[in-house]
């Protein structure tokens, strides 16, 4: 059975990504969730890779951080797997 994709070492890159980004602009989890409208438990969930991101939500998320989407997704192209 071939794995899913949320828990391919790609995705958990990614997750990684996302993580290290909000870390780097200062914010906690509920800091980034409160500027969500969202719970502190949707962040949580899609830094560990157990709730995947759509584009838009990706994009929304990276506004919120305060990061360019391209930028985030050349440093994933460039993660070793």
């Amino acid at each position: 059975m071939a794995r899913k994709s949320s828990f391919s070492a790609e995705y958990k890159n990614f997750c990684r990504l996302l993580r290290s980004a909000r870390e780097d602009s200062g914010l906690t989890q509920s800091e980034v969730a409160k500027r969500l409208k969202r719970p502190q438990s949707y962040v949580s969930k899609y830094e560990s890779g157990e709730r995947r991101l759509d584009v838009i939500e990706f994009l929304t998320v990276a506004r919120v951080l305060k990061v360019l989407p391209a930028d985030v997704l050349k440093q994933l192209v460039h993660c070793p797997t």
